[in-house]
């Protein structure tokens, strides 16, 4: 979905699960743009539609075998000297889950003025990444894979804010079943508060 512009100076780049372009990264990029942001949400996977959510497994081994981090990072990458070259002032990575973690693998990039991460699990195997742009990360308390409070705690970057927030993987999709209606609107504003700090 392309942005239909409004003469914002910020463009915000909405970054997938591993279903892809569902209705929840489509409504997501609508909630940037009702905020009075430019939005879009590239389809990283280049199908046609996007996996449901009982193909998990199908959708994760399809972006792993076909995708991969790296190749998703380099398209963001490009999408984001794209919409850079268009003259927007702040070019804003907003993710979840893998969308997440790629949005942490660009943050060093010179386009990228800021990251959102929802739920990016694995970023735990790219701490090595410092970003050079201020970085929101929310997790849920609950995660299958790994202790969460502790590796949250274990992100120690001056411009990464990290929050936990009760729920599990998926809290902010209100299409998942494991959606947390409190906790996804305290991503609300914490989202609202991040976006503003780049309004001059």
């Amino acid at each position: 979905m392309e942005a239909n512009l409004i003469n914002s100076a910020t463009s915000v780049i909405v970054l997938h699960e591993i279903y892809g372009v569902n209705q929840h990264i489509i409504n997501a990029a609508h909630k940037f743009r009702n905020a009075g942001y430019d939005s879009c949400c590239p389809d990283l996977l280049g199908l046609n539609r996007p996996f449901l959510y009982h193909e998990q497994q199908k959708a994760y081994k399809y972006f792993i075998d076909k995708i991969g981090f790296a190749e998703a990072a380099l398209q963001v990458q490009a999408l984001s000297a794209r919409e850079k070259s268009k003259g927007y002032e702040s070019v804003i990575l907003c993710g979840y889950s893998i969308g997440a973690t790629i949005a942490w693998l660009c943050s060093q990039d010179k386009n990228v003025a800021g990251v959102i991460g929802f739920y990016g699990s694995r970023i735990r195997d790219y701490l090595h990444i410092t970003p050079q742009c201020p970085a929101l990360l929310v997790f849920p308390t609950q995660e299958k894979a790994y202790d969460v409070q502790s590796f949250a705690g274990s992100i120690k970057k001056d411009n990464v804010k990290v929050h936990v927030l009760e729920g599990s993987h998926g809290f902010a999709d209100p299409f998942s079943s494991e959606y947390n209606p409190s906790s996804c609107f305290k991503t609300d504003l914490l989202v609202k508060n991040f976006m503003e700090s780049f309004i001059k």
